[in-house]
């Protein structure tokens, strides 16, 4: 699963060839959340809420590079990196 963004102790990957719809996993502490790039919305799991609020912001800023992101994984080839959230 590779890391495309870590930022503020948030990890985001997407994993190859998942299943669809299009979604990224981002991990904090021991909880994970799976998130839906088109809609921006939580599909699974759960993170705390700030952390939550500061993921989808950055996603929203990025949906395009996520998309992108999640075409190749659909083609197993290399995951570019996404700018982190400053």
């Amino acid at each position: 699963m590779p890391t495309i963004s870590m930022f503020r102790g948030i990890k985001i990957y997407i994993n190859w060839r998942e299943h669809r719809p299009p979604h990224f996993h981002a991990t904090y502490g021991g909880d994970e959340v799976i998130v839906s790039i088109n809609e921006l919305e939580v599909i699974e799991g759960s993170i705390p809420h700030k952390q939550l609020k500061m993921l989808l912001g950055w996603a929203a800023f990025h949906q395009e590079e996520l998309l992108e992101n999640w075409a190749l994984a659909e083609k197993m080839q290399e995951l570019f990196p996404i700018e982190p959230l400053k």
